[in-house]
């Protein structure tokens, strides 16, 4: 008996997009499980190797998670955890396709010069607000904090 069904095989081609003629763009690779093969040929080894991939993400990701609000790098954490899953996870690996085209194409519009104009004035503007308010709280208690510290 095969590891992988044919309704997944059959689901996941439907799912991958058709590749335009004149695209230069380098293909994606494949879509499945990137088990060693002699895993793959026991359903029992493949099913304990899914489940096993499945809580090393899952304890990565938690870990990511945990890190969001505090000190340490979570998204990158989770991230991270996505990559384990996308190892043996056709939707993990969709997921992660999704991530990279919607981070490139983000990087692509910030890299425009009229979106980095905007950036730069709408930057400049808030600093010169928050410039104002602090002037115009210094002005008017000086500075001294809006609590009262008795030491």
């Amino acid at each position: 008996m095969n590891a992988e069904s044919d309704e997944r095989g059959e689901a996941v081609a439907a799912t991958a997009p058709a590749r335009a003629t004149g695209d230069m763009a380098a293909p994606e690779p494949e879509l499945g499980s990137k088990a060693p093969h002699f895993i793959k040929r026991s359903r029992t080894l493949h099913l304990s190797w899914q489940v096993g991939i499945f809580i090393v993400g899952l304890g990565v990701v938690g870990a990511g998670i945990v890190m969001l609000p505090l000190p340490g790098p979570g998204w990158l954490v989770i991230f991270g955890g996505m990559a384990i899953w996308a190892t043996e996870f056709v939707w993990a690996q969709l997921v992660l396709r999704w991530t990279k085209r919607k981070v490139t194409e983000a990087a692509q519009r910030a890299l425009d010069p009229r979106v980095r104009r905007r950036n730069i004035i709408l930057t400049t503007v808030g600093l010169v607000i928050i410039a104002v308010l602090v002037g115009i709280y210094l002005w008017k208690f000086g500075m001294e904090m809006p609590w009262k510290i008795q030491e």
